[in-house]
């Protein structure tokens, strides 16, 4: 078990995560996203239409948009774009990554994540794990 110390931080990195994706215009899911390495959030994203594009993530009949970028993608997306590095840091995310996020997760560095609550499909995390990814599940975001 991990100690009380870092718990307590993984609580409350998910919790900023949480608040993060409440800026999200997406209606069905909104998702947030942080990167943490040696204490520091070194980056964020929630999910979204790409710079330029209309805010709505969904279509008129409900779908989300194929081009909508998960909370994730868009956190490694801006560090790509900074003198920040995704080696060895921690992903904090509101819901478990789908399989495409996971390749983007694995090949940035990322060496841990740690979600609140699942996704539809736990292919991501399985991918994750068979690529040496720590994953750590909190339900209960109360200190």
């Amino acid at each position: 078990m991990k100690d009380k110390k870092q718990l307590k931080f993984d609580k409350a990195y998910l919790r900023i995560a949480k608040e993060w994706g409440k800026l999200s215009h997406c209606n069905r899911k909104q998702v947030g996203a942080l990167i943490v390495k040696d204490r520091m959030i070194i980056s964020d994203g929630y999910n979204g239409t790409p710079t330029g594009f209309e805010n709505p993530c969904e279509d008129d009949e409900g779908y989300t948009k194929w081009y909508v970028l998960h909370a994730e993608a868009n956190a490694i997306l801006k560090v790509a774009g900074s003198t920040q590095s995704c080696k060895d840091a921690t992903l904090y995310i509101t819901m478990s990554p789908c399989k495409e996020c996971s390749k983007l997760i694995h090949q940035s560095g990322i060496k841990r994540v740690v979600y609140h609550i699942d996704y539809k499909d736990n292919s991501g995390l399985s991918f994750l794990e068979k690529a040496g990814v720590i994953i750590d599940h909190i339900t209960d975001l109360n200190e």
